[in-house]
């Protein structure tokens, strides 16, 4: 059968239908888009004003526009203390006088003395005074945005100034921003209380002068630039010895593919994003053409760390042969989940302490192998070497699903060392209990960690490139995944990320390959600490968060089923027809 199109009372009514055949409908008219340019290119800095009232529905509609503006978190913090009395304006002229002949002062003789000739305000003369002010009592980590960029707040209400100062134009109002204030002195003139500063005051009313450049262009003060001069394409190209970044192989799925399989889900018979979380997996699935019989194949790593002869595990190292044994057995837990969601098993025995395990594909390092503390984990070239091929397997794997799944007794240890210094933490931000730890193994890992850090730093200068890294602080099983990772990515396929270990292979492989972000789905968040750090990092929300601990990609095979399932809710709901 085929239904209607829910269309929803408030908020968005378009249909991707409707946008995909109609990209540019939501363009303002000829009219209307040639209004607004000259609006923009019409606005002035305004220094003189006619003595006649601006009416309080013309102030009104301007002080409207200007809280219309955009703002960081859609925190709004702007406010207006609007001005009419002679009094205060006065008060105000004699600051921005002073300030005015002070900055003059610094200047050379001659710039100083156009400046005087130049008049920088009207505040007198205008009817109505705006002082625009930030309210920044709240903490930057309490509005959304403002943590990494803490000032963002203030240029929200640069907006609103642009916001005021061009609906002042449409209505004819002039408006000169002056900034010939002492802050404090501002602050004081009209009380403003400790967290809120000023960004100068707006002199607003009826324009004596109708300018056709700007005042100080008009003046030979300064000339417009070229826009040739200000735009620049890419990258800072000022400096022309500058390092390019490395060269990108990869690439994300085309942006018609990405929109292509949100515009699927619109016709479905159930509002946009009801499958939350999964919603924007199962669009990653799409974006790649998979569907809900994607097959699936689990490659299981396992190697053994000398990290572990500083009691950082609970385990004797050989559990982490008898468990790649078990997986190739098809009895290992994680061989089982694969089992059960119908997953193609490639075991690999990337460095097993003791005999190679037959039947699993052998990658093992040809050289020594260190224990983080005192020396590497493995040599550059064994890195290397293990991330190839690692990557040759995942570039064989087209077309599906590639989880990602180890064992390695110890390897919490590594990935943490590894994660912290790819991030830039401390020991203790990223060390977690592992399998069975208990306070005094936590305090070995944590300890052998923070060692293991100090010597890489020492002895590496390169550190940040990511493969000095795998080969310093990593482990072969790690290394061998990252390449399955970049593989796979490359062959087109979504790559489901286990645990912490996993993860921390799949931040190597986009440290190399950015474009491998978009092929990763978070199967879990585990418990160890850094692991919802990672995910973070990788831009990536976990599909599950059962406090897992059992490796082998159990917990990304998990969520396997659950994203199979999701495909087949998409592939399978009823659709809608639009009128």
């Amino acid at each position: 059968m085929s239904w209607q199109r829910p269309v929803p009372v408030v908020g968005d009514a378009s249909s991707a239908r409707a946008r995909r055949e109609a990209p540019r409908a939501w363009a303002f008219g000829e009219q209307e888009r040639d209004a607004f340019y000259a609006a923009v290119l019409g606005r002035r800095d305004i220094r003189r004003f006619r003595p006649d009232d601006l009416e309080a529905d013309v102030l009104e509609r301007i002080l409207s526009s200007a809280h219309a503006a955009p703002s960081v978190g859609h925190s709004q913090p702007w406010r207006f203390v609007v001005i009419r009395e002679a009094a205060t304006r006065d008060r105000a002229a004699l600051m921005a006088d002073r300030e005015w002949h002070r900055q003059a002062a610094t200047f050379a003789d001659r710039s100083g003395r156009q400046m005087l000739d130049l008049q920088l305000h009207g505040i007198r003369d205008a009817p109505v005074g705006v002082v625009v002010c930030c309210d920044r009592r709240t903490a930057a980590q309490g509005v959304l945005g403002r943590a990494t960029y803490v000032d963002a707040d203030m240029w929200s209400c640069a907006c609103a100034i642009e916001n005021l100062w061009l609906a002042a134009r449409v209505e004819g109002v002039g408006t000169g921003w002056v900034t010939l204030f002492q802050p404090a002195e501002l602050a004081a003139l009209i009380g403003l209380p400790p967290g809120v500063e000023t960004l100068g005051w707006l002199c607003l009313g009826w324009p004596d002068e109708r300018p056709p450049e700007p005042g100080l262009e008009r003046a030979g003060w300064s000339a417009r630039q070229p826009l040739s001069d200000v735009v620049l394409w890419e990258r800072w190209q000022e400096d022309e010895e500058a390092p390019l970044p490395p060269p990108s192989h990869l690439h994300a799925p085309e942006p018609a593919s990405v929109v292509g399989a949100r515009d699927a889900a619109d016709v479905l018979l159930t509002p946009p994003g009801s499958l939350g979380t999964l919603d924007r997996a199962v669009d990653r699935m799409v974006a790649l053409g998979l569907g809900s019989d994607a097959p699936v194949t689990a490659v299981i790593a396992a190697a053994g760390h000398p990290v572990t002869g500083h009691g950082v595990s609970t385990y004797d190292d050989s559990v982490t042969g008898e468990v790649l044994e078990a997986t190739v057995a098809g009895e290992s837990l994680g061989a089982v989940a694969a089992r059960l969601v119908g997953a193609e098993v490639v075991a690999v025995d990337a460095g097993v302490p003791g005999d190679p395990i037959a039947g699993a594909v052998l990658c093992r390092p040809a050289g020594t192998r260190g224990d983080l503390v005192s020396c590497d984990a493995m040599s550059a070239a064994d890195a290397a070497r293990t991330l190839g091929s690692g990557r040759e397997l995942g570039s064989s794997l087209g077309g599906r699903l590639v989880v990602l799944g180890e064992v390695g007794i110890g390897n919490t240890t590594v990935a943490a060392a590894l994660v912290a210094a790819r991030l830039g933490l401390a020991a203790g931000d990223t060390v977690g209990l592992g399998a069975g730890g208990d306070s005094a193994t936590l305090e070995r890992k944590r300890t052998a960690v923070d060692a293991a850090l100090k010597r890489a730093a020492s002895a590496h200068t390169d550190l940040g490139e990511p493969m000095v890294t795998l080969a310093a602080l990593g482990g072969p099983e790690i290394a061998y995944l990252a390449g399955v990772t970049l593989g796979a990515a490359e062959a087109g396929s979504l790559v489901v990320l286990d645990g912490l270990v996993t993860s921390a292979a799949a931040l190597i492989a986009v440290a190399m390959e950015p474009a491998v972000a978009a092929h990763l789905v978070a199967g879990q968040e585990s418990r160890e600490q850094a692991h919802r750090v990672v995910n973070a990092q990788l831009g990536l929300e976990p599909l599950l968060s059962l406090r897992l601990r059992s490796g082998e990609g159990v917990g990304a095979l998990l969520a396997v089923q659950l994203l199979r399932t999701a495909a087949a809710l998409r592939s399978q709901a009823g659709r809608v027809t639009e009128k």
